[in-house]
């Protein structure tokens, strides 16, 4: 369970660098929870030493708490994250096409990717109408409640698929809880292309999403959010792939 950052000829500063870096090094996709008793064990570390280290990260910011008392990544290692050449990228190469969507739309538009079970929203512009918006950039939402969220599920791997099937928790009155009607759904993005949803994140929010393609593999999403998509659904359709088209283009020069 050890991953590698010990180093003890390295002296003390070099030590606590290690253990530290071994504690965020325990935390993966399958292990995104963690006690403090897991936390030291995937860590190699004594208890003791996880817990006083564990508790200089959370002051930090780097790691969090839950209410149950379990350790999570923090926000700040997040913050950080987006510096990372792949996501800054992205979002920087999207951000002339996020602009023309919102101008073609005057609605909120999204850039999002997925992180595990959930939707990440990387990048966002604010829309004129008074519509519900409850992402924010660097906020986590679930994939089946969200527009971006069933672009992104659509074309997730079946294992991230079935986990996902296996807890639908309800969001509003109007989330798609039953598996069947979540696996039609997701069927029908693949076929059309892009996604809706009605109220099922926030009541009196919609939202429409298609999927960003890097060649042939979707790397995010693109979605607005409405009071409405019925009347104008073909059009935000539209204007939502003129812009992931234009940010693909541009995703595969690089």
């Amino acid at each position: 369970m050890a991953h590698g950052f010990h180093s003890a000829e390295d002296g003390p500063v070099a030590t606590v660098t290690s253990r530290a870096l071994a504690l965020l090094a325990a935390f993966d996709e399958g292990h995104r929870r963690l006690t403090l008793t897991a936390l030291a064990a995937r860590a190699d570390l004594p208890i003791a030493t996880a817990h006083r280290l564990a508790a200089e990260l959370v002051a930090w910011g780097a790691l969090a708490r839950t209410s149950d008392g379990d350790y999570v990544v923090g926000r700040r290692l997040w913050d950080l994250g987006l510096l990372a050449p792949l996501n800054a990228g992205l979002v920087e190469l999207a951000s002339p096409y996020l602009h023309d969507l919102y101008s073609a739309t005057l609605a909120t538009a999204h850039l999002a990717v997925r992180d595990g079970l959930e939707v990440l929203y990387l990048d966002r512009l604010r829309g004129t109408a008074s519509v519900p918006i409850v992402s924010t950039v660097g906020s986590r939402l679930p994939l089946h409640a969200t527009g971006v969220g069933k672009v992104l599920l659509a074309h997730a791997p079946t294992e991230v698929q079935q986990a996902v099937l296996g807890a639908l928790t309800r969001v509003t009155p109007y989330t798609v809880t039953q598996p069947g009607t979540l696996q039609r759904q997701l069927a029908a993005v693949r076929r059309d292309d892009h996604a809706t949803t009605v109220e099922e994140m926030s009541l009196g929010a919609c939202s429409v999403a298609v999927p960003v393609r890097r060649d042939d593999t979707v790397v995010a999403a693109l979605g607005v959010v409405v009071a409405t998509p019925r009347r104008d659904r073909s059009r935000l359709v539209g204007a939502l792939q003129v812009a992931a088209n234009g940010i693909g283009r541009e995703l595969s020069r690089t």
